[in-house]
C-alpha cells in the first residue's frame, strides 16, 4: 500500500505538557499535514488537554481523547491505537509530547512504510544518537535494549524508544488484552508482538533530544516494573504463549 493513499494518526499521549504542546501540534501539523493528531490525556492538572480543546477548535484534524486517571504511558499509548482501530486509520504513528521526538523526523517515518509494518526512529544506528543525556541514562538505555534484545530475540538497535509508526492491519493481529505491561517496557513488549505476528521492522535514525521543558517520568520504581515485566515476558516466548488475537 503506497503512503500517497493511507489515512494516518499521529498520537501523542500527554501528562502535564501544557508547555509543550501548545508549541509542538503546529510543528507536528507543517510536518506531516496530511495526518490527523490524536492527543490522549490522563486528566493533566496542569491544563493540557484545555489547550489541545483550543487547538481542535481551529484545526478539524487535532483531536483529543481525554482519560480520567494516571494510568501509566504503555495504557495511554493503547488506549490511543485502539482509538485509531476504531476510526480505520491504516497507519498510527506515535511519539513523545516533549520535543524529545522531533517533527522532522516524521516524513521520514512516514515515508518508511512503503516498505515496513513498523517504522522505528532509531537512536542506535549510523545517523541516529542522543544528545542532553547524563552517562547514567547512556547507560540504562543501553542496558534495556541489550537486555530486551538478549531475552526477547528482538533484532533492532532501538528497542525502547517510542517514535514508531504501526500499519494498523497488522496491529489488528495481536491481542492487546494479553499485554503485561503499563508503563515503560511497553516499548519492548510492544516490538516484541509486531515481530511474533510477522511485521516488517525498518529502522530510521532520529538524534533524540532530551526535553528542553517538563519534567521527566521516568523513575526508579517505573525502571524496575520494566525489567520485571521483560523478564515476565520472556517467560510467556519460552511457553510460546500466543500473542495472536482470536
Amino acid at each position: 500500500m503506497s503512503t500517497e493513499s493511507v489515512r494516518c494518526v499521529i498520537t501523542l499521549c500527554t501528562y502535564n505538557e501544557r508547555e509543550n504542546i501548545s508549541r509542538l501540534i503546529p510543528e507536528i501539523r507543517a510536518a506531516l499535514p496530511q495526518a490527523d493528531l490524536l492527543v490522549v490525556d490522563d486528566n493533566s492538572p496542569d491544563g493540557t488537554s484545555d489547550v489541545v480543546r483550543q487547538l481542535g477548535e481551529t484545526d478539524p484534524q487535532v483531536h483529543l481523547l481525554w482519560r480520567g486517571g494516571k494510568e501509566g504511558l504503555g495504557a495511554a499509548t493503547l488506549a490511543g491505537f485502539q482509538a485509531a482501530m476504531e476510526r480505520s486509520y491504516d497507519f498510527v504513528l506515535n511519539m513523545d509530547a516533549d520535543f524529545s521526538h522531533h517533527p522532522r523526523y516524521l516524513p521520514a517515518l512516514y515515508a518508511a512504510m512503503n516498505e515496513a509494518d513498523v517504522a522505528i526512529g532509531s537512536r542506535y544506528i549510523p545517523g541516529g544518537g542522543i544528545t542532553g543525556w547524563p552517562f547514567l541514562r547512556h547507560f540504562m538505555s543501553r542496558g534495556i535494549n541489550i537486555y530486551s534484545r538478549w531475552l526477547l530475540g528482538l533484532k533492532s538497535r532501538d528497542c525502547s524508544g517510542a517514535f514508531r509508526c504501526y500499519r494498523i492491519s497488522k496491529l489488528r493481529e495481536i491481542d492487546f488484552s494479553k499485554f503485561r505491561s503499563r508503563g515503560y517496557a511497553f516499548q519492548e513488549e510492544m516490538l516484541y508482538r509486531c515481530a511474533r505476528v510477522g511485521c516488517r521492522l525498518v529502522e530510521v535514525p532520529i538524534v533524540f533530544e532530551d526535553r528542553i521543558a517538563g519534567q521527566s517520568k521516568i523513575n526508579r520504581m517505573e525502571a524496575i516494573r520494566a525489567l520485571r515485566d521483560i523478564f515476565l515476558l520472556t517467560l510467556d516466548r519460552v511457553r510460546g504463549a500466543s500473542v495472536r488475537a482470536g
